[in-house]
């Protein structure tokens, strides 16, 4: 697998590891928001290999499928952060189409030059967005059918890699799947996400900054539901299918956060006194910010009998009390040497 290191990549490792008997080779770059202190509790694992290399070094891919004789690529490796997107798409069109193509054709040439049990059985899981839908209104959800209308760089890199991997699928026959997700949240998530930045500055007695008016709505999907969800169509998908995976949980940016400051008003109350949604302040909006997205995960529950197991209020209380229990170490362990983390996205050159 691809992007290990990072939140979902690690989420997905831990439940491939605890619900399989696969050996698992973690392919990561280790860029600014890939840290191996999120699969620091597999590192010992006799079944866990982590392999510390770029997706778009074509010789290095084709040198681990070689050796390793995969039967699958699930590939999570990307560059994620719309704000950053908007400062520098460069690094996006690199990491999120170049990268791809090149696993893709290393990937054909894998099942076209071996002729083992494995190259013959071989699948390539795409793990892709719902942002490459772009907005919706107030109704309607997105399907699996949905046409693509991306709205910033990041969805844009995002949806010619999910079209790469059609094509390759279709042209090549190579044995495809793409699932599309909606924001996930929980444990180890890159502190520059909303739900650590609300806590991380709520914690710190700061301003909490939430974009325009706060009234852009997301579907919210715990992260540990995803990497089942990922379990099950690696195992079980459709080939050439896509999945669209949520949570059943739209809420707007305000409810989250202040959903998230209730939390921490009863298990870490302000030493200053007063709530911690009185920290709440409203900035400039991101460009382009799309208003809404909403999952249709009808297909995954019939199909693959998947479900998320946690709610918004149960998960977001998991991940709150995560954040709080390991304020002392993760936010510095993960953002050492990592530079500025002020705010991004706002149209600078």
């Amino acid at each position: 697998m691809t992007g290990g290191a990072g939140f979902i990549g690690s989420a997905f490792i831990r439940q491939l590891l605890e619900l399989t008997d696969y050996r698992v080779i973690n392919i990561d770059a280790l860029t600014y928001a890939g840290n191996l202190a999120t699969v620091s509790d597999v590192m010992q694992s006799p079944r866990y290999e982590f392999v510390h290399a770029d997706i778009i070094d074509g010789h290095r891919m084709r040198q681990l499928f070689e050796n390793s004789q995969p039967l699958a690529l699930v590939h999570l490796a990307a560059e994620s952060h719309v704000d950053r997107s908007i400062d520098g798409p460069g690094v996006f069109i690199t990491s999120n189409i170049v990268g791809t193509y090149t696993l893709l054709e290393e990937a054909r040439r894998y099942v076209a030059e071996s002729d083992s049990e494995a190259a013959a059985q071989f699948r390539f899981h795409h793990v892709s967005t719902d942002e490459v839908f772009g907005s919706l209104g107030c109704a309607g959800e997105f399907t699996e059918e949905s046409p693509y209308l991306p709205n910033s760089p990041y969805s844009a890199s995002k949806a010619a890699s999910d079209h790469l991997v059609r094509a390759w699928g279709e042209t090549f026959r190579l044995n495809t799947l793409v699932s599309n997700c909606s924001n996930n949240y929980g444990p180890y998530q890159y502190p520059e996400k909303l739900i650590p930045v609300i806590v991380q500055t709520a914690l710190r007695d700061e301003a909490i900054p939430v974009y325009g008016k706060g009234d852009n709505v997301r579907d919210w999907l715990f992260v540990e539901d995803h990497a089942r969800a990922l379990v099950e169509i690696l195992q079980n998908g459709v080939v050439g299918r896509t999945y669209n995976v949520g949570g059943n949980a739209e809420r707007s940016n305000l409810d989250v956060v202040q959903e998230v400051c209730s939390v921490l008003d009863e298990i870490r109350p302000r030493q200053q006194g007063g709530r911690y949604a009185d920290l709440i302040e409203f900035v400039t909006d991101r460009p382009g910010h799309d208003y809404r997205y909403a999952i249709d995960n009808s297909r995954i529950i019939s199909e693959l009998n998947w479900k998320p197991l946690e709610s918004f209020s149960s998960g977001i209380r998991k991940t709150v009390r995560w954040y709080v229990d390991q304020q002392s170490g993760w936010t510095e362990t993960v953002l050492a040497g990592k530079g500025d983390e002020t705010r991004r996205g706002l149209g600078a050159a």
